[in-house]
């Protein structure tokens, strides 16, 4: 039986582990000086987080429930932060190599038509809620607030123009990420969610 189950353990070694996430986890045999053979896997950091105590069932509920429709909106709208992340590390790059301020303007416009035909539709079908989130998660992944982007890019009156139009729909461009503080579980359903979690 003992041999069986070493057969057994030696094939299901063999063929390497994945993690949730896609990436392989590493899967070895050691054998010490008894002859033992002792399997080691390295697996992916587990994390946890302290669960809140309610008043009542009421309560729970109510939490379980916003949390539900966060990881939903998380999940949704997450992706489109880390594209703003790349796009914006693409376009500093390329501000870089540009000379003159007119070949950068030009440079802002094709990139701003390349990511309306690329985005208008989909964004366009967020809800005010996930339109806030998004907000909050492009500050965290870029370390600047929408309002500071859109001046950086497009000037002031720009900034200033949108900044109003968030207004109306009772958010704000200037809104950043508090991790700490009232956006703690959504960083936390962040970290869940790019450990494979979630």
């Amino acid at each position: 039986m003992k041999a069986f189950f070493t057969c057994f353990l030696l094939c299901l070694l063999a063929t390497p582990a994945v993690a949730t996430d896609g990436r392989p986890t590493l899967a070895y045999i050691q054998v010490d000086e008894k002859g033992d053979t002792i399997p080691h896997v390295r697996l992916q950091p587990v994390y946890c987080f302290a669960r809140p105590k309610f008043k009542n069932a009421r309560q729970e509920r109510k939490y379980y429930q916003e949390y539900a429709r966060m990881v939903y909106n998380m999940k949704k709208v997450y992706p489109y932060a880390q594209l703003a992340k790349q796009k914006l590390a693409e376009m500093d790059a390329e501000f870089i190599l540009l000379k003159d301020s007119k070949e950068k303007k030009a440079y802002i416009k094709q990139m701003e038509k390349e990511m309306f035909r690329e985005f208008e539709k989909p964004l366009r079908k967020l809800t005010i809620s996930q339109g806030r989130m998004l907000i909050k998660l492009v500050d965290r992944e870029t370390g600047r607030t929408g309002y500071q982007i859109v001046k950086e890019l497009k000037g002031g009156f720009a900034a200033f123009f949108w900044q109003s139009v968030a207004v109306i729909f009772d958010s704000s461009l200037k809104t950043q990420f508090d991790a700490d503080g009232q956006d703690k579980m959504l960083e936390q359903l962040i970290i869940l969610y790019e450990n494979g979690q979630l």
